[in-house]
């Protein structure tokens, strides 16, 4: 078995194939291995192999390179019908070449455990792919790299485009909290490396000092994503004045859970609440290429969910034109940094924006790895080819204009639950949001299997507007609440 070093040293020559025009054969290996904290994956349980299932917009990919064929790995199969969605997205002359380029292994194991680990277990699956390369370039592309996926790179032979794992930690919260000043990001008032209450307590007490108006703190686990691991903590009583250390340790005993604690030993941050007459969380997405460059995919604004707005839960792109040039700015810089420590592949920079009379732009979080914008950027990539200003902040379509998009992964319904994928798919194609090759915009929709999981799906809603898309969005939800509806209907009349 040849050891990781050596395949890397590869990634760059395959990587070259898989451009747009490419007629070069060769595989890309897409392993959407969710490798996070026990926590994390025990939270999503059953939803995870939905989570995979997203990052099937990479099938769209193969109408624009068609030397490649793809092979997707995952948990359980997605289903013919939602493959043949992906393809059927595609301009018609190519609809047969790409479905016939798409390769599904799936292990069917709903464990919440990373598919990767899965896969490790499953021989004969790890020897399809294999036959299924059949000594061709290829590369994998996962969603973030452990030594587990590394274990499966030395399996399979394979370069690994993505960062190797000794530099995970770079991306925990004290960590990246270094690296931004580093590069000369700002980042809010702040204390790394806080591994208790006690450190909690002093961290707040040092934040309040600095900045005596702070009103609340989040404290988060340093190894977390999406804003599983964040904890508000308010620190003003009803009057709003500041609490004295005793009502603060009360206030901290009662916030803060024991499982948390328990996590929390192995470091957190805690961070100045920021506020401001108006507060945005946007993210920046970088590409960081085999020989180190840096480009800036993306920006875009989170739409985050949850009692205290930390949890991730959809996107809009692209970020807000005001700031937009700032965050390419420091995610440059950052990516730049990283590049120079090892980083390849996809990452991103989370930050926050408040204004008072300006935008101020703080950095909070370094993502090593794909994350929840990767499938909406990956449809909008392949299915309106064009480049990102990242200094403008606009997506420019070859065939002309700009095009913006509305996302999320949280399409929920309780009366959706067991809709068939091709149900929801055929209400979509019938309805307005129908994507229009054409024109460049509709809807695409991703994550499917959540349907029979927990009546959830996802869309990505493309159109020359922020506003246009919004209304695609509404369109898909009424298409798809109307499918169940009719599913309902027929089941009754069918037991009457």
């Amino acid at each position: 078995m040849e050891p990781i070093h050596d395949l890397q040293a590869g990634l760059a020559d395959v990587w070259a194939l898989n451009q747009p025009g490419s007629t070069a054969e060769h595989v890309v290996v897409v392993l959407p291995s969710l490798n996070i904290s026990p926590s994390m994956l025990r939270n999503y349980g059953p939803r995870l192999v939905a989570l995979e299932h997203r990052y099937l917009t990479e099938v769209l990919m193969l109408a624009r390179v068609p030397g490649c064929e793809l092979v997707f790995v995952c948990s359980s199969h997605p289903g013919r019908a939602v493959l043949d969605y992906y393809a059927g997205l595609v301009a018609g002359h190519l609809q047969e070449s790409v479905r016939s380029r798409v390769h599904v292994v799936a292990v069917e194991d709903l464990s919440a455990r990373p598919v990767a680990v899965k896969l490790l277990e499953n021989p004969d699956a790890l020897a399809r792919i294999t036959d299924i390369i059949g000594g061709r370039p290829a590369l994998i592309e996962p969603w973030n790299v452990t030594l587990t996926e590394v274990a499966v790179a030395e399996r399979l032979g394979l370069p690994l485009n993505g960062t190797p794992p000794h530099l995970w930690p770079t991306a925990f919260k004290s960590s990246g909290r270094r690296i931004f000043r580093e590069s000369g990001v700002p980042v809010p008032l702040g204390h790394e490396d806080v591994r208790s209450v006690e450190d909690v307590a002093l961290a707040i007490a040092a934040i309040v000092a600095a900045n005596p108006e702070t009103r609340g703190v989040v404290v988060k686990h340093d190894n977390s994503g999406s804003g599983e691991g964040n904890l508000v903590v308010g620190i003003r009583d009803l009057d709003g004045r500041p609490v004295g250390s005793d009502d603060l340790r009360h206030i901290l005993d009662q916030s803060i859970p024991e499982w948390y604690r328990l996590d929390l030993e192995a470091g957190g941050v805690v961070e100045e609440l920021v506020a401001g007459d108006a507060f945005t969380s946007p993210s920046a997405q970088v590409d960081v290429a085999p020989d180190g460059s840096v480009e800036v995919a993306a920006t875009h604004e989170q739409v985050l969910a949850g009692d205290d707005r930390q949890v991730y839960a959809g996107c809009t792109f692209p970020a807000n034109p005001e700031y937009t040039g700032v965050l390419a700015h420091h995610a440059r810089a950052v990516g730049a940094r990283l590049a120079d420590l090892g980083a390849r592949g996809r990452l991103s920079v989370d930050f926050v924006a408040v204004r008072q009379d300006a935008w101020d732009v703080l950095a909070i979080e370094v993502n090593l790895r794909k994350g929840g914008t990767t499938h909406p950027l990956t449809a909008l990539r392949h299915l309106v080819p064009g480049r990102y200003d990242a200094d403008q902040g606009r997506w420019l379509a070859d065939a002309g204009g700009t095009r913006c998009y509305s996302s999320t992964d949280n399409l929920r319904d309780p009366r959706w639950q067991d809709l068939r994928p091709a149900a929801a798919i055929d209400a979509v194609a019938a309805s307005l949001a129908a994507f229009d090759r054409g024109a460049g915009s509709g809807a695409v929709l991703h994550g499917l299997s959540g349907l029979g999981i927990d009546a959830r799906c996802g869309v990505t809603a493309i159109g020359t507007s922020l506003e246009e898309a919004d209304a695609l969005l509404e369109e898909v939800q009424g298409a798809i609440q109307a499918a169940a509806t009719r599913a309902r209907t027929t089941v009754v009349g069918g037991a009457t």
